[in-house]
């Protein structure tokens, strides 16, 4: 631990996705390995401070969710060589990665639940084999707003169910399930409706929310969801105050159940790639045309709201997702955002 940086805690991570999330098309850019990724991740130093570890993907070609014990045992000894834990893991629930809709009472929840299943198998693996030292698993709906609004009130009913149901199987592995806000996903599409179906499944001890900054802004903006806009329309960005009020109104609804937290910046704007169409756009740490204090903002996750530090998080993850290949290569990328995240945890941190 740096002397310029006396707070170790919470740990500070850096997700492995944006390797494999909108890449890998006939007419897209090429994957970038988990090797890639860790390499990447573990050259990055700002004042003598590193990384501390990674959140993964479970899905190919980065990791099988099907993969075997022998060679998940492979997997944690490229992390655990690069000097990292692994932290929270992505569940594969989507249609097009082997699950299906939650809001599909049918065949959809019965190949989400299994795909959940599979995750935290490998997650509680990745506990007894001393690399995972802590984390969640994290799930979505797996449906479009535009699936949900057809059926709004029973797409909330059937969603809700999948959710309790992938959480009885989590609690036997162990487990806590991490439902990440974003436009994209039916049902969590909006601060409000995330709330809804937080409290529909009624379940805080097993399944939560996970906050990322960049989608997190897009809710404030009514962004799917107009009804539930925050900033008023025509928002001037310079005015700062009317931006810190927004997100403590949210977060104030969401802080409650948050479980798990991703840095990043937005720029405001939608961006996306397939199933993660129309979606927060994540920019370098450093953009100009980035809305959001990063180290200021986050303060309204990682406090209450009386101000005080609640050490609720043992990490917090940065998301570079939809990231140019030529961004991810440049060794100034995770320096700057290693910074970004140094500044979050001065600011916000403790000593463990």
């Amino acid at each position: 631990m740096s002397a310029a940086h006396s707070h170790n805690a919470p740990k500070l991570h850096n997700a492995m996705w944006p390797g494999l999330v909108g890449k890998g098309s006939a007419d897209g850019e090429p994957f970038l390995s988990l090797d890639a990724m860790l390499d990447l991740t573990a050259a990055a130093e700002v004042d003598g401070v590193r990384f501390d570890g990674v959140d993964i993907f479970l899905f190919d070609p980065h990791i099988s969710i099907d993969i075997s014990d022998d060679d998940l045992k492979v997997v944690a000894d490229k992390v655990r060589s690069r000097g990292f834990v692994v932290g929270s893991v992505v569940a594969p629930v989507w249609g097009g990665t082997g699950g299906g809709s939650a809001m599909d009472p049918g065949e959809g929840r019965k190949a989400f639940i299994t795909q959940v299943g599979k995750a935290c198998r490998i997650a509680s693996k990745l506990r007894e084999l001393g690399v995972r030292p802590y984390g969640v698993v994290r799930i979505d709906s797996a449906t479009s707003p535009e699936e949900w609004a057809k059926n709004p009130e029973q797409g909330q009913k059937e969603i809700a169910e999948t959710f309790k149901q992938a959480a009885k199987v989590a609690r036997d592995h162990g487990e806590k399930l991490a439902a990440e806000g974003e436009i994209c996903w039916g049902g969590m599409h909006s601060w409000r409706k995330m709330v809804d179906l937080l409290e529909r499944v009624g379940e805080p001890e097993t399944v939560g929310f996970q906050a990322d900054m960049a989608h997190t802004l897009l809710y404030t903006l009514g962004e799917n969801a107009p009804e539930d806009r925050i900033l008023p329309v025509g928002y001037d960005w310079k005015d700062r105050a009317t931006l810190d009020h927004a997100l403590q109104v949210l977060t104030d609804a969401l802080r409650p159940w948050t479980i798990d937290f991703h840095v990043a910046q937005n720029d405001a704007t939608v961006f996306g790639s397939g199933d993660h169409d129309h979606t927060g756009r994540h920019c370098q740490a450093t953009d100009p045309n980035g809305k959001l204090d990063i180290a200021h903002h986050a303060g309204f996750w990682l406090r209450d709201s009386l101000g005080n530090v609640t050490k609720k998080f043992q990490h917090i993850c940065w998301d570079g997702c939809m990231f140019p290949n030529a961004v991810m290569h440049d060794p100034k990328t995770w320096n700057d955002i290693l910074r970004a995240m140094i500044s979050v945890r001065n600011a916000h941190g403790w000593t463990a």
